[in-house]
């Protein structure tokens, strides 16, 4: 089996996590021709993904798991609570997976943060993402923090590669 890879991205809502994920998922994809897989969390189960009233909505308000397949995709409801391994196993065939929030997994970790830091994130972070708009100086940042350039997309998918968690 192939080697796998995966990090984490932490930070307080409009951080810019997901601008970050995107670039960098668009990079590994398109410049480094790496599979890639995205696990979001969402904490306040605010996102929706189908329609009421339609036909797979009907299947996946019945509680069941569910599939819907087209000619140009494949998505998955599920009604259940899914661990880090199940929803590995879901994907089953990616070079890297990038996952948005779930601080709590155990996996390399890089908080993204703007303007000002929030110190609750330090115990989970392994490197900071960052612009200039933070003054470094006026914070005690954990030991071996790496800090990385929000900009520079090369900075961020080097440091991922590595030092990312094998899975």
């Amino acid at each position: 089996m192939k080697k796998r890879l995966a990090v984490a991205f932490t930070g307080p809502s409009n951080s810019g996590k997901t601008t970050l994920i995107l670039k960098v998922a668009r990079k590994l994809l398109h410049d480094f021709k790496k599979e890639v897989a995205i696990i979001k969390h969402d904490p306040k189960d605010k996102a929706r993904f189908d329609v009421e009233g339609k036909d797979s909505y009907k299947f996946s308000d019945t509680g069941a798991e569910v599939i819907v397949t087209s000619p140009n995709r494949t998505t998955y409801f599920s009604n259940r609570h899914k661990e880090l391994d199940e929803m590995i196993r879901l994907f089953n065939d990616f070079d890297i997976l990038l996952v948005e929030g779930l601080k709590n997994l155990p996996l390399p970790r890089i908080s993204v943060f703007r303007d000002v830091l929030d110190e609750d994130y330090f115990p989970y972070m392994d490197a900071l993402a960052t612009d200039g708009s933070i003054e470094l100086g006026n914070y005690k940042l954990p030991k071996n923090v790496d800090i990385l350039d929000i900009n520079n997309c090369e900075d961020v998918i080097s440091w991922i590669l590595k030092n990312a968690k094998e899975v």
